[in-house]
């Protein structure tokens, strides 16, 4: 077995680089630094956000509530249970990277030895909080690692310019929108929003789920902070120097500010927002209940434009419902 370093950010600037992120997914890195050799693998963002909480967290901090992780490692200690490592691996034999990735997690005690199998994301959360190695099995760096050189070891695995998709070099690779009626829950759906910012300790205050072909938004606890945002990204070269249009059926419940639907342009390497970008059309929900009802929402697209944001915002307490979602080129006057 070959013990990998987490690494989250840019050395030069303490943050993920550019182009690191696409449809809720962010790049994470586990660097072999003994072998000069790197490999990459895919989190889903509040996987992300989370692990770089937690291996932002001095030493000896309380612990996050919420953060099952970080609970689950306290508790195995307090029964004299160790994590000894956490093991990532492929979902299966035939999947040629590690995407999707497993962990393989080995616990310890009096009784003896086990190993228990988790997401990546959970198993790498619980490495960071337990204090236990990361480890990628020898033969699959040897498949998969690709050599390094210095510092940066994300260059690799991301194409040169910032407004083009994450792949091997020279690979020609667009985002269209997916999973836009839901039938696999929220993949390539992304929460994000101000709550989530990092060293505010509310990102357990909004939620969301999938059911019967629709998304749901709300939020968690009484007075929740800031505004959540459910969306998915593509790239703005197809929309460049035209515009865009997004609409899809609501139906909220309880909403103590706003909802509504949530359009956005801007670089790859920029947050989706905090607000929604209304441009003069129906796309936001008053305070109360509503029925389901058709929402549009309609903006241009600069030539500049790296990635479009789309999905549903909510402010405060409440519920929105989004089913239905359309995103396509903006009709032009007349047509």
């Amino acid at each position: 077995m070959t013990i990998v370093r987490i690494v989250l950010a840019d050395p030069r600037t303490g943050r993920p680089p550019h182009g690191s992120v696409v449809n809720g997914q962010a790049l994470i890195v586990l660097a072999d630094d003994t072998g000069h050799r790197a490999v990459p693998l895919w989190l889903p963002g509040l996987d992300f956000k989370l692990l770089w909480v937690l291996l932002e967290r001095p030493a000896g901090d309380t612990v996050m509530a919420g953060v099952l992780e970080e609970t689950a490692a306290r508790l195995l200690h307090a029964a004299g249970v160790t994590v000894t490592a956490v093991d990532i691996e492929p979902a299966g034999k035939d999947v040629p990277e590690l995407r999707p990735a497993a962990a393989r997690v080995g616990l310890a005690a009096a009784a003896g030895t086990r190993q228990v199998t988790v997401s990546a994301g959970y198993g790498l959360k619980l490495a960071v909080a337990a204090g236990a190695p990361v480890r990628v099995a020898d033969e699959v760096m040897d498949r998969l690692a690709v050599p390094v050189h210095g510092e940066d070891v994300h260059a690799p695995f991301l194409l040169p310019a910032a407004d083009r998709p994450p792949g091997r070099p020279g690979q020609r690779r667009r985002f269209e929108p997916r999973n836009m009626a839901f039938t696999d829950g929220l993949d390539r759906w992304e929460l994000a929003g101000s709550f989530l910012d990092v060293g505010r300790p509310h990102w357990q205050d909004y939620s969301c789920t999938a059911a019967d072909r629709s998304a749901i938004l709300a939020s968690a606890v009484p007075e929740p902070s800031g505004s959540a945002v459910l969306l998915q990204t593509i790239y703005a070269e197809d929309y460049h120097g035209a515009a865009v249009t997004f609409r899809g059926q609501l139906r909220t419940t309880g909403v103590a500010d706003q909802a509504g639907l949530h359009l956005a342009v801007g670089r790859p390497d920029e947050p989706p927002g905090d607000c929604l970008r209304d441009r003069g059309g129906s796309s936001l929900t008053g305070p109360g209940s509503s029925g389901w009802t058709w929402h549009e929402v309609t903006m241009p697209v600069p030539g500049d434009a790296g990635v479009i944001w789309f999905g549903i915002s909510l402010t405060g307490c409440g519920r929105v419902e989004f089913r239905n979602p359309e995103l396509s080129p903006a009709r032009k006057p007349g047509s």
